[in-house]
């Protein structure tokens, strides 16, 4: 009975052919995959991070030639047009024109200007540009002395052609004096 018992037990199951460790050299690509997997997933955080907080900066000319998509946010910069700036006392908002003096744009700002905004001075403007074409800023920056231009202002009037040199700033002659 004892053979017997044994003859109809199913036979053991067979055993799974024992894995084969991990060589080290499985190892160290493993690790290196996974390395580099981390790495991409962090470059692409930081550049995700950066295209948010990228404002392309352009001049009037710049800005109608390139045809800007609406409701991108950028910065535009030139000379506020003489006679352009209309305050709206009910709402608090301002209209003006900046121009590179070859094209103007219309900007519509609501809240306080800088104290230093005027017209025929430089300028710069952040905020996206809406499906008429008009500019609408959150944020005005207006230069800090007669001598001082943005450099972005600078540099549109300069391609635009219509750069005029305004004479020496206090830093240019300084720096003459001191190099004599």
């Amino acid at each position: 009975m004892n053979v017997s018992a044994q003859e109809d037990a199913p036979p053991p199951p067979e055993r799974a052919s024992p894995k084969k460790p991990m060589t080290r050299k499985r190892r160290r690509l493993y690790l290196v995959l996974a390395g580099m997997v981390l790495l991409g997933a962090a470059a692409a955080l930081v550049f995700s991070a950066l295209r948010d907080n990228l404002v392309f900066f352009y001049g009037p000319s710049e800005l109608l030639d390139r045809k800007v998509e609406p409701g991108h946010r950028l910065r535009i910069g030139g000379l506020v047009v003489e006679n352009s700036v209309e305050r709206n006392v009910g709402d608090g908002s301002v209209a003006f024109r900046v121009t590179d003096l070859s094209n103007e744009v219309l900007v519509t700002f609501r809240g306080l200007l800088p104290d230093l905004f005027r017209e025929g001075q430089g300028v710069v403007a952040e905020g996206i540009l809406d499906r008429n074409g008009v500019f609408q800023a959150s944020e005005v920056l207006a230069k800090h002395d007669e001598n001082y231009m943005p450099p972005e202002v600078a540099d549109a009037l300069k391609k635009s052609g219509q750069w005029k040199s305004q004479g020496r700033g206090r830093e240019e002659n300084e720096s003459r004096e001191v190099g004599r």
